[in-house]
């Protein structure tokens, strides 16, 4: 029985000694459940703050609404079937289905001063060369049906190509005319509603696809 007394007291005293730390010089010692070297790390703590659910929710709807407010709006075109049908597949490629649209426009007719048709190349050349000599800039008809010929200008109605017609005239142009070089024809346009800072780091490989039209505020 004193074998077994002074047991115990031996092992109350190591218990003591260890759960005071004394021990922590030969790696004996309990875990410090409060982690006070973690609060040693924090800065400011007494700038935290505990939100109420009304207070958090103000504070997401305003961050909604900075967010919102930071996009624009931007849209280029007109864009012809064929350069929509380029165009198409980059904008599923690069960016959300949600994030552009390709509406549908009318392409406005277009009218030229045009000279032409020449029965040769040799009759164009010379045609070129009285031109420059008369400083009258000019240059290749957008449609293949009037070449070879040459456009003294082009114009979207027939009133102001007669006008510069009659302008050309009193230059000693003799014998152009104002002619179609596009009937009215359907188009699109590309629009892209919400433009982030994240879409526009998207959008190079959709502007190569554009036609040299540029993208500008809706």
């Amino acid at each position: 029985m004193r074998l077994l007394l002074v047991l115990l007291l031996l092992a109350n005293g190591a218990y003591f000694l260890w759960s005071q730390g004394h021990l922590a010089a030969w790696g004996w010692a309990p875990v410090n459940p409060s982690e006070p070297q973690r609060l040693a790390q924090q800065i400011k703590p007494e700038a935290l703050k505990v939100l109420s659910a009304e207070e958090s929710r103000r504070l997401t709807a305003a961050a909604e609404a900075a967010a919102e407010a930071s996009k624009e709006c931007l849209v280029a075109g007109p864009l012809d079937e064929k350069q929509a049908a380029a165009l198409r597949p980059v904008l599923t490629q690069t960016l959300d289905e949600k994030a552009w649209s390709l509406e549908p426009v009318t392409l406005p007719g277009r009218w030229v001063i045009y000279m032409g048709r020449y029965p040769d190349v040799d009759t164009l050349n010379r045609k070129k060369a009285e031109l420059r000599a008369r400083r009258i800039p000019f240059e290749p008809v957008g449609n293949p049906a009037l070449e070879p010929g040459l456009s003294l200008g082009s114009f979207s109605s027939p009133a102001a190509a007669n006008e510069e017609l009659n302008a050309l005239s009193q230059r000693g142009v003799r014998t152009a005319r104002v002619q179609q070089e596009r009937a009215d024809a359907k188009g699109f346009s590309l629009k892209l509603p919400a433009v982030d800072e994240a879409i526009k780091a998207k959008l190079d490989p959709v502007r190569d696809q554009l036609a040299g039209k540029t993208l500008r505020p809706c």
